[in-house]
């Protein structure tokens, strides 16, 4: 089994490597998009670091734990405001990098620039994704997977010719799925306990 994984693993990561190394611009003569471009290697490895530190360190354990349930997460001698300040620190980091990353998108800095839709985009992918509002619960892949699902969404629509303001609903309907689902399955949860 573990062969046939890396195999699929292999086989994806080459068609999506050959894929991104194709010439994609209309006019190769003015500007090239051939290649990978760097955010991709950038959001993998970013993935594989945070996915190991939440599964595989105490760290990670304390912070599902913190979310979960503060006052249990005290009790068991986890020290919640050090891991509170951890998490949003480590948070504002990540946030810096995604708005470097923006910038370099758009080669150049505005102060209006992610005031619109970055937070519905952002708590959108997260909770999509299957991240709990309510805490305690969520991976990194499932995140990347909803930021994916509202990457779609929004170009989608762009390319069918829909508004902003069509964009935004959309977006927030199905935000609002995400999160009645949770909220759902979260009292299904505690009322077979």
């Amino acid at each position: 089994m573990v062969v046939v994984r890396i195999v699929a693993l292999a086989l994806v990561a080459g068609i999506a490597v050959a894929v991104l190394n194709g010439e994609r611009s209309r006019n190769p003569e003015l500007h090239s998009l051939a290649g990978m471009p760097i955010v991709i290697p950038l959001i993998v490895a970013l993935l594989l670091l945070w996915t190991f530190v939440l599964d595989r360190t105490s760290f990670g354990r304390h912070i599902y734990a913190v979310g979960g349930n503060a006052e249990a997460a005290r009790r068991a001698g986890i020290a919640v405001a050090r891991v509170k300040i951890s998490a949003f620190v480590l948070c504002s980091t990540m946030a810096a990098v995604g708005g470097l990353i923006a910038a370099s998108r758009a080669n150049s800095v505005d102060p209006n620039t992610g005031g619109s839709d970055v937070l519905l985009t952002a708590v959108g992918a997260a909770v999509i994704g299957g991240t709990s509002l309510f805490g305690g619960r969520g991976r990194m892949l499932d995140a990347v997977l909803g930021a994916a699902v509202v990457a779609v969404i929004n170009n989608g629509m762009g390319l069918m010719g829909f508004s902003a303001g069509t964009k935004f609903v959309v977006t927030g309907l199905v935000l609002l799925l995400a999160a009645g689902v949770d909220a759902l399955s979260r009292k299904r949860a505690q009322s077979h306990r």
